[in-house]
């Protein structure tokens, strides 16, 4: 091996335009494999974390209500046109027992039971629809942490204070310490109430901005007409990619109506999809270019050592001899650019997040670098492999005579 080895070295030595070109194309090439995959990755978690920072992994709502009609007698037949039920606010049934059920599964990380509704936010002469959020706050810091986005006050709620979104606050001209009128039932109805804005929170969401009220659980459940009741139980787990699975379990467990994220932005996972498929098909072409190059540079080589190699055949060297020299300098081409690659990566990642558009940062992992180092050097040996073939075939006395 060690007499392979000195001349796999001492044929790229000698070759030193063809071998500086070849290693060249393969640094290039393992630095946009890395770069790209990182790129993407770090992309994909910005996207993931901007979406995942307003809402929580996994909800829970009571079944849809459904319209039963009365059974029928002497096998009579019934044609009707049925038209969907309207669904109503309601609260989920024996919500505390499946809040402690949850509480006890080792795959969730928070829960968090809350009772949200429609209402209209009132301020002097103006008007807003808005939603009424009613949190346990301490449960719901540990789903979604809303205190780090008070933009003024602080995040305090309890019987007669509230946190509300920066562009409602806008539109209806409130400070923090300002009174807001809130109706959520008609004026006869009794479920109205004069809250204090104690804070008011940016979540970077026009919708959620706009409409989102958060008040403590009791006070909402007064004006939502839900006595001791909650519509929602917000979850968190560990992995966000393993919420749709989570949630299929859950939903066989309770009978509930239970949503991931992943059904509630089904556009955004379409969206990821495409990207990886993307960042693969991109990583694929580079490699088979990688591939191509190390094979055309390892066949001249054969052509113009022909003679040589015939003498060293003449001499002794077994075929098997040969064919080791020729993957040995596969390896080594794939292994150089990948070394180089690696370098010229950090370098573009460098770049990319001291110049770049600073919305998120690229981290380049050990793991990626040995993968694609690993990578590079096994599309080298398979590269090597034909012309490898081809030099070990020669017949000395052949190559000898015509070379």
């Amino acid at each position: 091996m060690y007499t392979e080895w000195n001349l796999a070295v001492k044929f790229l030595r000698d070759a030193r335009g063809q071998t500086a070109m070849i290693s060249v194309a393969i640094t290039v090439g393992v630095a946009v494999i890395i770069y790209i995959v990182a790129l993407i990755t770090g992309l994909q978690a910005n996207m993931i974390n901007r979406t995942l920072g307003t809402q929580a992994h996994i909800k829970v709502y009571a079944p849809k209500e459904i319209n039963l009609p009365a059974p029928l007698e002497n096998g009579e037949l019934r044609l009707m046109l049925e038209d969907p039920r309207a669904q109503r606010l309601r609260s989920i049934n024996n919500w505390q027992n499946l809040r402690d059920l949850f509480d006890a599964d080792a795959e969730l990380l928070a829960v968090s039971p809350l009772a949200s509704g429609p209402a209209f936010a009132q301020r002097g002469t103006a008007h807003m629809s808005v939603a009424l959020i009613g949190i346990d706050p301490v449960r719901y810091q540990r789903v979604i942490p809303i205190a780090n986005d008070i933009i003024a006050g602080e995040f305090r709620i309890g019987a007669g204070n509230a946190v509300v979104g920066s562009r409602l606050a806008d539109e209806l001209g409130l400070h923090v310490s300002d009174k807001l009128r809130i109706d959520a039932g008609g004026s006869d109805s009794g479920r109205e109430a004069v809250l204090s804005v104690t804070g008011i929170f940016e979540l970077g969401v026009r919708e959620l901005d706009e409409r989102y009220i958060y008040l403590d659980l009791p006070q909402a459940q007064a004006l939502l007409g839900l006595p001791g009741g909650i519509t929602t139980i917000d979850l968190l787990v560990p992995d966000v990619f393993s919420a749709e699975r989570i949630a299929a379990r859950l939903h066989h467990l309770t009978g509930l109506k239970v949503e991931s994220w992943m059904q509630t932005n089904s556009q955004l996972m379409s969206a990821l999809k495409a990207q990886r498929l993307s960042t693969s098909m991109i990583s694929f072409f580079v490699a088979i270019s990688v591939a191509f190059g190390i094979a055309s540079v390892l066949s001249i080589s054969i052509v113009q050592r022909t003679r040589e190699i015939g003498i060293l055949r003449a001499m002794g060297a077994t075929r098997r001899q040969m064919l080791t020299v020729f993957l040995l300098q596969g390896a080594l081409l794939g292994l150089a650019g990948a070394i180089a690659g690696s370098a010229c990566s950090y370098a573009l990642a460098w770049a990319f997040n001291t110049f770049g558009p600073g919305l998120f940062q690229i981290v380049i992992w050990p793991g990626l670098l040995i993968s694609a180092s690993a990578i590079a050097t096994l599309t080298g040996l398979i590269a090597a492999a034909i012309p490898a073939r081809r030099a070990a075939r020669l017949d000395p006395v052949a190559a000898i005579r015509y070379a």
